[in-house]
């Protein structure tokens, strides 16, 4: 099993608990050809989140807890979900008002280790297990490396492995070529106006 919503983008996941985070923003239609949105009703949310949650325990060791999705909770995660996406990358310390709050619980455990235990049922259980993982991903500094693809029609979650942090591209091949041809057609036809 893997990550579904990144490898049907043939990309790479993001490391341990932060893929679980990028394969939830990766749950958008996008693509060529394009995709379905793995939201976009309660049955298709509930597979989503089945195999996200699976595949988030084999990576990080943690037993996962049931989420089960109520019938408009797909619409909340959602939204949930495209917050998360308009801060993807940024590492800023701006006093900006909140978007999202969830429940958390630290638990000490008798090894002496304090964990972050997600809070709430449904979207808001998923919201809190998402926003754990973006703060740990802050705190080990992975968290500006989880961009989304420059290419707007593409907008897939990719996590840059380049060594200064500059990617753009989920894929150069197929969105930074593109864009780069379409960029230098148009300084072409600037110049043979002028």
């Amino acid at each position: 099993m893997s990550w579904s919503a990144t490898v049907r983008y043939s990309m790479e996941p993001a490391p341990e608990g932060l893929a679980f985070v990028q394969d939830l923003m990766n749950t958008i239609s996008a693509g060529k050809p394009r995709t379905s949105d793995l939201l976009a009703n309660p049955a298709d949310a509930r597979t989503w989140l089945a195999q996200a949650l699976a595949q988030w325990s084999r990576s990080t060791g943690t037993p996962a807890a049931g989420i089960e999705l109520g019938p408009d909770d797909h619409e909340e995660l959602r939204v949930f979900r495209d917050e998360l996406r308009r801060t993807a990358g940024q590492d800023s310390d701006d006093a900006l008002p909140p978007l999202h709050t969830a429940a958390v619980a630290l638990q000490l455990g008798g090894n002496g280790q304090v964990r972050p235990e997600p809070r709430g049922a449904g979207w808001r259980r998923v919201a809190a297990l998402a926003l754990i993982e973006v703060f740990q991903a802050q705190r080990a500094g992975t968290w500006q490396r989880l961009k989304l693809c420059r290419n707007e029609r593409c907008g897939t979650a990719f996590f840059d492995r380049s060594r200064n942090n500059s990617g753009v591209w989920h894929d150069v091949k197929i969105c930074g070529n593109a864009a780069n041809l379409r960029a230098y057609r148009a300084r072409q036809r600037v110049q043979s106006a002028s």
